[in-house]
């Protein structure tokens, strides 16, 4: 799919859309990262998600 057909296909059912919350565990608890100060948000872009493999 090229980028313009993905730019119709995102105007086209604008409507339907809905706004994602990111939740993130902090301290032992779980809170949206909608929450955080500029600073913590910054920290949370710079993190590396982990997947574990399997082992050989």
């Amino acid at each position: 799919m090229n980028t313009q057909s993905k730019n119709q296909l995102l105007k086209s059912n604008n409507a339907l859309r809905t706004k994602c919350l990111v939740y993130t565990r902090v301290m032992g608890y779980y809170r949206p990262v909608e929450s955080f100060n500029i600073g913590k948000k910054g920290e949370h872009k710079q993190r590396i998600q982990f997947s574990e493999g399997k082992c050989s």
